[in-house]
């Protein structure tokens, strides 16, 4: 039968994404107005029948005078994701029905003498904080319609398909009745590093009272009616057909109903979705999340670099599955340790020992290093908040830039 692994998204309407989406759009805001900005920002959200609250907590350091209005920017973001009505979790356009409370200081003295360059025990630039961070890619996606060169695990990648098609559909109108928020789940069967079969499709999508507006008050008929719409409207275009069969189990709303939703139904957190971040379960997570923390946090920047450097490592031919550990000290520019682990992938004889001295060779881990090579000092940081962050399709503007190739680079490994 072979092995079934299983990973699982969220959409941008998702509690905790609505706080992924709000954090890093104040980042983006900042480093907008200031590239060198030290930010590291949290959302809290939570509401009720009548009422909801957003909470923002962190710290912030911009040069000067600058300002940022951080309570717009977290209600514009609240609104654009589909949050306008309390009946479909949070109506965030005015204090009547929506609290915003601001809890941002200013970035530590301690941490900041660790990352600014010439101060300190180390005079680079520093890592912001101590850490492990973890970067992954395998060629197992490359067989796939619309997927090959992204080098991702196949369950994530079809997980984040079905969510943004499913925020696609109410966007566009193609399924008006759609609410914001909405998981999928899914479940991949593989012979041997193949993956070959879908055993089930799970998907969970927020909807409009449509017993009361379409069927008299059935609720049989309505969730029949939504389970086909989604099923021929959202998973049939998503997911590759072929990977499906007749044994291919698709669950459309489990539990029948899913009207509540939002931040009214659960309490939403930033930096609560790391394995969906980023190679959902698959490949290892360091623990520290992404959204809301700019480039001096190598928390984020670690892990798109070590992502762009598996990337190349596979890429390049040296193996079919790569994963790369870099950990730091805070304060001190130099990892304390680069790990690489082939998984028993590699090809021509190379060892993991010989591929990791061609990756210190042609990767520089420093973090002042890595940030100006990846160009991560500029507002590109919103669009990562749902979807994932890696398996992208770099920008032409330099987001997803840890996403692209570098001919340069495969040389230099080859």
């Amino acid at each position: 039968m072979g092995r079934t692994f299983t990973s699982e998204s969220v959409s941008s309407g998702h509690p905790d994404k609505l706080c992924d989406a709000i954090s890093d759009a104040i980042l983006d805001e900042c480093i907008a107005l200031d590239p060198h900005a030290r930010v590291a920002v949290e959302a809290l959200v939570k509401g009720s029948s009548d009422h909801s609250s957003i909470v923002l907590a962190g710290e912030v350091t911009l040069s000067g005078d600058l300002e940022v209005d951080f309570e717009a920017i977290a209600r514009r973001v609240a609104l654009e994701i589909g949050y306008d009505d309390l009946a479909v979790g949070m109506d965030a356009s005015t204090e009547d029905t929506c609290t915003v409370s601001c809890l941002i200081g200013r970035q530590s003295a301690d941490i900041a003498l660790g990352v600014d360059s010439g101060s300190g025990i180390d005079p680079e630039q520093g890592a912001g904080d101590q850490g492990i961070m973890f970067g992954y890619a395998t060629t197992e996606s490359d067989s796939m319609d619309g997927a090959d060169g992204l080098l991702m695990p196949v369950p994530i990648l079809l997980s984040h398909r079905l969510t943004s098609a499913a925020t696609e559909a109410r966007s566009s109108g193609l399924l008006p009745w759609l609410r914001p928020d909405a998981k999928s789940q899914v479940s991949v069967r593989y012979e041997g590093a193949k993956p070959v079969e879908l055993t089930s499709v799970v998907l969970a999508v927020q909807h409009d009272d449509l017993a009361t507006e379409m069927f008299d008050g059935d609720v049989v008929r309505e969730h029949s009616f939504i389970r086909s719409e989604v099923i021929d409207k959202i998973v049939r275009t998503s997911i590759p057909q072929e990977m499906m069969s007749e044994d291919t189990r698709i669950v459309i709303n489990g539990t029948g109903r899913f009207l509540l939703g939002g931040p009214h139904a659960d309490a939403g957190l930033t930096g609560r979705k790391v394995i969906v971040d980023s190679y959902g379960g698959m490949g290892r997570h360091g623990g520290g999340a992404f959204s809301g923390k700019d480039p001096s946090k190598v928390d984020r920047s670690a892990s798109y670099a070590a992502r762009w450097a598996a990337k190349h490592v596979v890429a390049a031919g040296l193996a079919d599955k790569c994963e790369i550990q870099v950990s730091y000290a805070i304060g001190i520019a130099e990892p304390t340790a680069i790990h690489v682990d082939t998984q028993g992938t590699g090809r021509d004889g190379i060892s993991d020992i010989e591929i990791e001295q061609r990756v210190r060779a042609a990767f520089d881990f420093r973090p002042s290093m890595l940030i100006e090579r990846l160009g991560l000092r500029r507002p590109i940081y919103r669009r990562t908040a749902a979807g994932g962050h890696f398996g992208r399709i770099p920008d032409e503007d330099g987001g997803f830039s840890w996403e692209r190739l570098d001919d340069s680079i495969l040389s230099m490994l080859s």
